[in-house]
């Protein structure tokens, strides 16, 4: 065992690096890698044992990540995306969760022989889902807007409010020999509600007013942001035992939601923070599984599975959806799609203990079954979602389409000749004539500033995932850019190099990390291209083989401009400044080139 905390840390925030690549390069969900590597690291090999290494700091650390990762998800929740399905969405984290609790509770208590005391907080434990598998999962499923938006609201409000049915739960556990326990019971749930729900609101109001009153200096945004969190998750905790977790959640609701806050890079910092608090808690929670428990439980814990997955699922999603406006397909991608992730991992062995301190037999059975419902509905959805979601028809397409700013001449040219490859394009601009002339042609457009509030809600970006910045404003190519090297990636983004670049000096140019890698080499800005274009130069398709190689291409066309290359494996290669563009025998050349070869 490791027994020095800075070494046992070390190996923890280096096998997450490790699991989250492996799970990149294998487009398999993270969450499996990090099981696996938690089991591996801790009971199998016994290198760590968390309440050895972390001892009374082990669960404060977790319930304090768990905020920080509610407060990340909730960020993300605007309610414009519950239009059309905001009472899935009530239902779902309301009727749902009831339904599988009851399911759940008669299959827990019949087929695993559990009292009904344990069987209540295994139910309530295991109707939560998260955001630290279902962002994860759905990040590699793609499904569509719809299903995404009610699994994301799905996840992050059910956490709390699961919390809150545990608590209840238990509540009523403890008090059942006094007199009064459904009153006792009741009047908890209404403090939890009261206590989390007004201080989120305030901590989210207070917030808000904070940032967008510039009172706090931009550079300070985060880790204030990141302080007030923590005190609001604690405050609400020592007011009113496990309510923090629904303050949090409320206070990102309400920040995300409240007009004239800019929350861009709070979200972007807590995403970061949020990957790597996801990746350590399921390696060290992981590393606290008992295999000698689990592989006690045998087949009983298959078949309790077999009804969470296939029983109680689809009757809660089949009573939430009802006169919703959602088809079939949709509804089944739902009902297929529920794992178990962090929170019930962290409330299973919380509660554990504290029944254990009641004296109630068999509590310590719960932390396995929590994380026998983990494990078994991470691995079996990580592995079918994705097939069973193109099979209905519901996945979005891969995203190789391209966003193009502008709708100029050239920008049209180029988007015409990518859709003859099979490739969605958007062209967006703000020019009315351009937008009409493109239409005219067939094109995709949108009419608009790309990066105006309007376009946040209104541009459709399923199947997109690169970028290129055609137009003839530097400062919108930039802005452009800029906004959206988040959603697609700085390598998936291509920017033509403007004039005032070429002609100024470096202390008058836009840094080489806001705009983007820059198109078709040294000089070739946009002027350059309206000039060859008005001059009479096309596009043109040439095969490149064995034959006829580029150098051949090259010196009959000494004047042409070579854009982009498919290869054999269907991948575009852009010609970009600063990289050797050599086409190889079997790919297919695009350049702009004059109408006839100079021989």
């Amino acid at each position: 065992m490791i027994e020095d905390v800075t070494l046992a840390i070390s190996l923890i925030v280096l096998s997450s690096i490790v699991c989250q690549w492996l799970a990149w390069k294998s487009k398999l969900p993270p969450i499996l890698f990090l099981l696996l590597c938690g089991i591996l690291l801790g009971p199998i090999a016994g290198l760590l044992v968390p309440e050895e290494i972390f001892g009374d700091l082990l669960f404060p650390s977790v319930s304090l990540a768990v905020a920080i990762i509610l407060f990340e998800g909730s960020l993300t929740l605007q309610f414009r995306e519950l239009h059309g399905i905001q009472s899935v969405v009530q239902y779902m984290v309301t009727v749902g969760a009831l339904v599988h609790f009851i399911v759940v509770s008669v299959a827990s208590a019949l087929i695993l022989g559990l009292s009904w005391k344990i069987a209540f907080i295994f139910a309530a434990i295991t109707c939560v889902t998260g955001p630290t598998v279902i962002v994860p999962l759905l990040r590699t499923v793609r499904p569509n807007a719809k299903i995404s938006n009610v699994l994301r609201w799905e996840g992050i409000v059910i956490d709390p409010l699961g919390a809150l049915l545990v608590v209840m739960v238990y509540e009523f556990m403890v008090s059942d020999a006094q007199a009064g326990a459904m009153g006792h019971t009741t009047l908890v749930f209404f403090q939890l509600i009261l206590v989390g729900g007004i201080l989120g609101a305030v901590g989210g109001y207070a917030l808000g007013v904070l940032l967008r009153r510039q009172w706090i200096p931009e550079y300070l945004h985060n880790l204030a942001t990141l302080a007030w969190v923590v005190s609001i998750f604690s405050l609400s905790n020592f007011i009113e035992h496990e309510s923090g977790l629904l303050a949090v959640t409320v206070m990102g609701i309400w920040l995300a939601n409240m007009p004239r806050v800019r929350v861009e890079e709070i979200l972007n910092f807590k995403e970061n923070l949020s990957i790597m608090f996801i990746s350590a808690l399921f390696i060290v929670l992981a590393a606290r599984v008992n295999l000698s428990e689990l592989i006690a439980l045998s087949w009983p814990i298959f078949v309790v599975l077999i009804v969470i997955q296939f029983v109680s699922r689809p009757l809660g999603v089949f009573f939430s959806t009802i006169n919703s406006t959602l088809n079939w397909r949709e509804r089944a991608m739902l009902s297929w799609i529920a794992p178990r992730g962090i929170v019930a991992a962290a409330i299973s062995a919380l509660f554990s203990i504290k029944l254990e301190q009641q004296g109630v037999e068999n509590a310590a059975i719960i932390v396995p079954l929590t994380f026998s419902v983990i494990i078994g509905t991470v691995v079996w959805q990580s592995f079918t979602s994705r097939p069973i979601a193109k099979w209905l028809k519901v996945a979005e397409p891969e995203p190789r389409g391209f966003l193009i700013i502008g709708a100029n001449t050239f920008a049209r040219q180029l988007a015409k000749a990518l859709k003859e490859w099979d490739y969605k394009t958007v062209l967006v601009d703000t020019n009315w004539e351009y937008i009409r002339t493109a239409r005219m042609e067939g094109l995709e457009t949108f009419y608009g500033n790309p990066i105006s509030a309007y376009a946040d809600r209104e541009l459709d970006l399923v199947g997109i995932g690169y970028l290129l910045a055609l137009g003839p404003q530097r400062d919108l190519n930039v802005l452009a850019t800029w906004k959206y090297r988040h959603d697609f990636g700085r390598n998936n983004i291509f920017s033509l190099q403007a004039l005032e670049d070429v002609n100024s000096s470096e202390k008058h140019q836009v840094s080489e990390e806001q705009k983007g890698q820059m198109l078709f080499g040294e000089g070739i800005t946009y002027s350059s291209l309206v000039k060859l274009i008005n001059s009479g130069f096309a596009l043109k398709v040439t095969k490149i083989t064995e034959s006829f190689n580029y150098k051949n291409f090259q010196d009959l066309y000494p004047d042409a401009v070579p854009l982009l290359a498919i290869n054999e494996q269907k991948k575009l290669v852009f010609s970009v400044r600063g990289v050797v563009f050599s086409p190889q025998p079997g790919w297919t050349l695009l350049s702009l080139t004059q109408p006839s070869p100079q021989v």
